[in-house]
């Protein structure tokens, strides 16, 4: 019998299978895939940032080098190698949880997984014992019911990643973060890239602010967006034809569909030992990550909160620090947001949207990376970061920023965060020149109208 099988072996689920092996549990991963990683490297996270690294590369060379007085020529990009290169990404990170796995002695099984009682999972005919269990199975992405995917003009995320050649024209149903980074590859590439979005603006996790200054970087470089929209019927002809509520259609070589993604909560077994979901499919769970069985526990997509990898490996360390004996707290106000677009958006505690809903008195303030030297240094100044902090106790309450190497400047933001810091300590504390960290505390300057360099 083990200590502990972990269902699933995503960013949640191999990362709660080592932490879990390292505090000395005998432990076990199950995975259905032929390789490790969940969705989020094999069909998601990584392969998608590869591609959006090479995309963003291309579009520099054609866009920016002249700028810098390099002359480059004809400048041309071979799908075939970008996709080669991204599944060497993908292959490489996979063998590398293998390896993970043999050093922390965690047994890989492979195999669809059926609970079968309170401490049994069948694999394949095979009956595992353990302990406890750890329910990772991560999400799926939603179809239109009028619109199954094919995968081939009909595309999920999946499918997007997996394309042989880039489509000339490309409809994108859903404006959130999934559908934004992969419109900025295919655009980039070359393809004419048309959102449709039944919400009244992008991105809707994001701070307001953020939407609307990605809408607008979005659209300056060729993509088009179509708000308050409703897909009703797709048609598939030559081209995929697409009509809306208002009745108007839209047509191109291949649409995505990227409206949300669902848990992947069935066929587990879950409802026969009484494993109570909610409507949607998510397992519930206490403060604890228990279900109703109190020795099994769900993490990751497969429940409530924000479907992001890294919240997924924090519930994952959580709980196996929690079977070992141990006493671990997450602070889901630090769990940080990011979209790799050009410019990038990274975002972390509360919106000023929830911060009004709360009835929370704050106070806000920008600062621009026009007026950031390392930004005009590297000609990528666009966009800017935003503080949001409490009026009577000056305590941080939200960073949200639009523009370069948003996603690493983030990490800053978020140990503010998560250390309580007031505004001031943060106007306080010495950046190195020049960094596009320094906009961070220019704009913690700017909430007491003492910015430097504005």
């Amino acid at each position: 019998m083990y200590d502990l099988v972990v269902i699933g072996s995503g960013p949640g689920g191999y990362v709660a299978a080592i932490r879990a092996a390292q505090l000395g549990l005998k432990t076990a991963c199950i995975e259905k895939e032929t390789t490790l990683g969940g969705t989020c490297l094999n069909v998601g996270c990584i392969p998608s940032k590869a591609l959006l690294s090479s995309s963003e590369l291309y579009y520099k060379m054609q866009n920016d080098a002249k700028k810098h007085g390099i002359q480059c020529g004809e400048i041309r990009y071979e799908f075939s190698e970008m996709m080669k290169r991204k599944s060497e990404v993908v292959f490489g990170f996979t063998k590398g949880i293998e390896g993970l796995f043999k050093k922390n002695k965690v047994d890989w099984i492979k195999g669809n997984a059926k609970l079968t009682g309170e401490h049994q999972i069948d694999v394949n005919g095979q009956t595992i014992e353990a302990k406890y269990i750890i329910l990772a199975t991560g999400s799926e992405p939603i179809a239109l019911p009028f619109m199954p995917f094919d995968e081939k003009r009909v595309l999920s995320s999946t499918g997007a990643l997996a394309l042989t050649q880039v489509p000339k024209s490309m409809l994108i149903v859903g404006a959130g973060v999934i559908g934004v980074e992969l419109g900025s590859v295919y655009s980039r590439l070359g393809s004419k890239v048309e959102f449709i979005e039944f919400l009244d603006r992008i991105c809707p996790a994001f701070d307001l602010a953020l939407s609307k200054g990605l809408q607008k970087s979005l659209t300056s470089q060729g993509m088009i967006f179509h708000l308050s929209q409703k897909v009703v019927k797709a048609d598939l002809g030559k081209q995929v034809v697409l009509t809306l509520e208002s009745g108007s259609q839209m047509e191109a070589d291949a649409a995505l569909v990227a409206i949300g993604r669902r848990p992947y909560s069935q066929d587990l077994g879950l409802d026969a030992l009484g494993i109570k979901k909610d409507p949607k499919g998510f397992v519930q769970i206490d403060a604890s990550f228990r279900t109703s069985i109190p020795h099994i526990f769900a993490i990751g997509d497969l429940v409530e909160g924000p479907m992001l990898a890294h919240k997924a490996s924090e519930e994952g360390v959580a709980v196996a620090e929690l079977i070992a004996g141990h006493r671990p707290s997450i602070d889901y106000i630090a769990i940080p947001n990011v979209a790799y677009t050009h410019p990038e958006v990274a975002s972390v505690g509360f919106t000023e949207e929830e911060l009004k809903k709360k009835g929370i008195a704050y106070k806000a303030a920008q600062f621009p990376f026009k007026a950031n030297s390392r930004a005009r240094c590297t000609g990528d100044d666009e966009g800017f970061v935003k503080i949001l902090a409490e009026v009577s106790t000056k305590k941080l309450l939200g960073v949200h920023i639009l523009g370069p190497n948003a996603s690493e400047l983030i990490g800053e933001a978020t140990v503010a965060i998560a250390a309580r810091m007031k505004a001031d300590e943060l106007a306080s504390t010495c950046h190195a020149h020049p960094t596009l960290s320094e906009a961070i505390k220019e704009a913690a300057m700017s909430l007491f109208g003492l910015p430097i360099h504005l």
